[in-house]
């Protein structure tokens, strides 16, 4: 019998890349799909990889269900749950906060929960979390790695510092089997167009201004998605219960930089930027170490940001189709 995995969030955009590059390929398991298909949950993105695989299955539920939650792990014995449900969105968290600890938090406890009351003994819960718990960064301050203290800004990243507390409160408390894994910002296909790289994209696209926040010299570090998925499942095969993992691109770039590149390839003018007010509690820097992921787990990123941003480039002009279906 294959071993059942549990994938959540996996019609958003970090999960159904997770999907296609990991999932896939890896058939002597069986993974559930779980999402609630909200707004940026979009099924049609996932639809072929699962009717194509038999290994492959679907669920529409909510994590903040707890008794639909427990139901599904009574039923099906899982041996693993891999978390990406997430809402995730800065923006979004500023103006309706709730939601998010809703999900974030409280979703994260009904998971916890039904792992550790239903799952199989040895069940292992992988939290897929991000760098922005840890706050900001000056830019003569060294990156983040594991041992940074936790300081959100945002209610996004304070609601996911949050439920990273739940998962290591389990893991102390009832010696669940349980790994973190936080990252640095991705990118790539099928990313919902409220993200920086893809509504710039389809802003120059369309011919529209690109509104960038402040003087847009904030920095972030960039990772290709697929890269952050082989780190996913590194940790979720090879971590050490309890432990925490950091993983970047090394692709450390100020805002405006990033958007110059997306114009650039386009053959975009620059007078598109349009410099707009400033987001409350903007960060200024995120940088991570993954020194740590490197040693005990082999990762290593392995596409450049120049790389990855022209695939991804490539990849939204080829698929205006898909960003179009969004809005339908």
């Amino acid at each position: 019998m294959r071993n059942k995995i549990l994938l959540t969030g996996c019609a958003g955009f970090i999960g159904s890349n997770f999907l296609k590059k990991i999932a896939v390929p890896n058939s002597e398991y069986e993974f559930v799909i779980l999402d609630a298909l909200t707004y940026a949950g979009h099924y049609p993105t996932i639809e072929a990889d699962i009717e194509a695989n038999d290994h492959l299955s679907f669920v529409k539920a909510d994590i903040r269900d707890s008794e639909l939650i427990n139901r599904l792990f009574k039923e099906n014995h899982f041996s693993g749950v891999i978390h990406f449900a997430a809402e995730s969105h800065v923006d979004n968290s500023i103006k309706t906060p709730n939601i998010f600890v809703e999900t974030n938090v409280i979703g994260t406890l009904n998971l916890l929960n039904a792992a550790k009351n239903y799952g199989e003994s040895e069940i292992r819960f992988c939290h897929v979390s991000t760098d922005e718990v840890y706050g900001d960064l000056t830019e003569s301050e060294p990156a983040f790695n594991e041992l940074h203290k936790i300081a959100p800004n945002s209610p996004y990243s304070a609601s996911k510092a949050g439920s990273d507390l739940l998962v290591r409160s389990y893991y102390e408390t009832f010696k669940m089997d349980t790994v973190i894994t936080r990252c640095s910002n991705n990118y790539g296909p099928y990313q919902f167009p409220e993200k920086l790289i893809p509504v710039m994209i389809a802003k120059a696209l369309s011919g529209d201004k690109l509104p960038v926040y402040g003087d847009g010299k904030n920095i972030r570090d960039w990772i290709y998605v697929d890269d952050h998925n082989v780190g996913v499942w590194l940790a979720f095969t090879k971590g050490i219960a309890g432990e925490v993992y950091n993983f970047g691109g090394d692709s450390e770039k100020r805002n405006l930089e990033v958007i110059e590149k997306i114009l650039n390839a386009l053959g975009k003018s620059k007078d598109l930027i349009s410099f707009v007010e400033d987001r409350k509690g903007h960060d200024w820097r995120y940088a991570m170490d993954y020194s740590k992921a490197q040693k005990d787990l082999g990762f290593e990123p392995s596409v450049t940001f120049e790389e990855g941003l022209e695939k991804t480039v490539q990849w939204y002009r080829d698929n205006q189709e898909w960003v179009n279906s969004l809005n339908a």
